[in-house]
């Protein structure tokens, strides 16, 4: 794996961007839904990848030797735990992505991703 570095998430987040300045420009909604399901995948996707990013980084600052045992500290790690619980229950949206390709006629599973959604 290449080392992260901030620069390669600033990448991620530019191309973020890039898509949402894509679908401000209306395109066919059956490739915008394409272009957005990996995002949204009930497994992979933004929400459940951002809830774990935020417990490990919860973790990664309680658990370091150098992080001091103070009641301020524990109220910010409990806030990164209480975000990646609400990002963590936004992995029910690639439902919304079935019933969106459904009102444009597009099966589900005939676009890249899971397949594995109702």
């Amino acid at each position: 794996m290449p080392a992260l570095t901030p620069d390669s998430l600033h990448a991620l987040t530019e191309t973020l961007a890039d898509l949402t300045d894509y679908l401000r420009e209306n395109p066919d909604p059956e490739e915008a839904l394409a272009l957005v399901e990996p995002l949204l995948d009930e497994y992979t996707g933004l929400p459940v990848q951002l809830a774990d990013t935020l417990r490990a980084l919860a973790r990664a600052v309680q658990d370091h030797p150098d992080t001091p045992r103070t009641a301020h500290v524990g109220l910010l790690v409990a806030e990164l735990r209480i975000a990646a619980w609400e990002q963590a229950d936004q992995h029910t949206l690639h439902y919304v992505l079935d019933h969106l390709r459904a009102l444009h006629g597009s099966p589900a599973g005939s676009e890249a991703g899971c397949g594995r959604c109702p």
